[in-house]
C-alpha cells in the first residue's frame, strides 16, 4: 500500500474519472502511509513540479524551496508553487500529517477562471511555510480528513465538495498570515508592480544551460509592459523602495545561488544562461549580492 501510494506521490496526479479537461487533477496522501516504507523510499529530488502541493506536517523534517530552507520540529503547513523548486527532507518515520496535490484547472470551476498564481499564497515566488499552533494543526487536519472521506465516495458532486475544501485550506492558510492577502482594489500602479512581478517570475526556470534569459533589462521589462522605463523605475520604487535594476539583480542572484546550488552546471554556463557577457562580469555581479565567489558558494552549500 505504501508502495503505490509513494509512487503516485512522485508521479503525475493520477486524473479522476471525469473528463481531465472539466475537473482538474486533485489527490489526497496521509503521510503516515507514505512514511511505512521510509527505509527504502528514495530521496525527494529538488526541482518544480507540474502540480500544486499543500502539505501539513507534524514532526522534525526540513523543507527546501527555491535558494531557502526551513527546519522544522514540530506542527507546520506549508504551500509549494509548481513555479518554485522544492523538496521535503523527513529525518525520521516519525512524520504525521496529510498534503494535496492538485493542479491548476481543478480550482477554475469555482475561482471564475482565475489562476492559482493569483491567490497570494501561490504568487510570484511565494512557498510559505507556516509553524502551526496545537490548535491550527487541529482545525487543518479536519479539513484534510473531510477531503479523505470524500474522495473516491462516489457522490454525484463530491468533486465540487474537494473543491470547497481545498478553497476552505488555502483560505485558512492565508487567515495565518495576513501580510499574504492583497490589498483591495488596487491602484494602477499597484497593478503594474504586481504585472511586473509576475513577469519577472515568468522568466524563470532555466531548464538547461546557455538557454538565454528571455528579459534582462530595466528597458526589456518596460518595453514587454508598455509602459516608459522612467515611469515603471518609478511605481517599482514607490512599491517596494527598490528601483527596477536592484529588483531585477536580487532575482538573478537568486537563480543563480539557486543554480550554483542544485545543478551541475559550470559557472560559465550559468553566467551564459543569466545574460553575462563573461564569466568574470558574474563573478563579480555575485559577490558584490552575495559577499561570496560563486565557487565558493558552491563549495561551502550543503545540501
Amino acid at each position: 500500500m505504501a508502495s503505490t501510494l509513494f509512487q503516485e506521490f512522485y508521479s503525475p496526479v493520477t486524473p479522476g474519472s471525469r473528463p481531465l479537461r472539466e475537473t482538474g487533477q486533485f489527490k489526497v496522501f496521509d503521510i503516515a502511509d507514505l512514511m511505512a516504507d521510509f527505509e527504502n523510499r528514495p530521496p525527494m529530488g529538488f526541482d518544480r513540479r507540474p502540480f500544486y502541493k499543500i502539505s501539513l506536517v507534524h514532526g522534525r523534517s526540513r523543507v527546501e524551496y527555491a535558494d531557502r530552507a526551513v527546519d522544522l520540529d514540530g506542527r507546520a503547513l506549508w504551500f509549494a508553487t509548481s513555479r518554485v523548486p522544492y523538496r521535503w527532507h523527513p529525518h525520521n518515520a516519525d512524520q504525521r500529517g496529510y498534503l494535496c496535490l492538485f493542479t491548476d484547472e481543478f480550482l477554475l470551476p469555482v475561482k471564475g477562471g482565475i489562476a492559482l498564481e493569483e491567490l497570494p499564497v501561490f504568487g510570484p515566488a511565494a512557498c510559505p511555510v507556516l509553524e502551526l499552533s496545537e490548535g491550527e494543526y487541529a482545525a487543518i487536519a479536519a479539513i484534510f480528513e473531510k477531503m479523505q472521506r470524500e474522495s473516491g465516495s462516489g457522490y454525484a458532486y463530491s468533486y465540487e465538495l474537494l473543491r470547497a475544501y481545498l478553497l476552505e485550506l488555502i483560505y485558512y492558510g492565508q487567515k495565518l498570515r495576513p501580510d499574504l492577502v492583497p490589498l483591495p482594489h488596487p491602484t494602477a500602479a499597484g497593478r503594474l508592480a504586481t504585472q511586473f512581478a509576475e513577469l519577472l517570475e515568468r522568466q524563470f526556470p532555466l531548464a538547461a544551460p546557455r538557454q538565454p534569459l528571455p528579459l534582462r533589462t530595466a528597458r526589456d521589462y518596460a518595453d514587454a509592459l508598455a509602459v516608459h522605463v522612467n515611469h515603471l523605475n518609478r511605481v517599482l520604487k514607490e512599491a517596494t523602495g527598490r528601483t527596477t535594476t536592484a529588483l531585477l539583480a536580487s532575482r538573478v542572484a537568486q537563480e543563480a545561488r539557486q543554480l550554483l546550488k542544485q545543478s551541475s552546471w559550470t559557472v560559465a554556463e550559468i553566467a551564459d544562461s543569466l545574460g553575462f557577457t563573461d564569466t568574470a562580469h558574474f563573478c563579480h555581479f555575485f559577490k558584490r549580492q552575495t559577499g561570496v565567489a560563486p565557487g565558493d558558494f558552491r563549495t561551502a552549500t550543503v545540501v
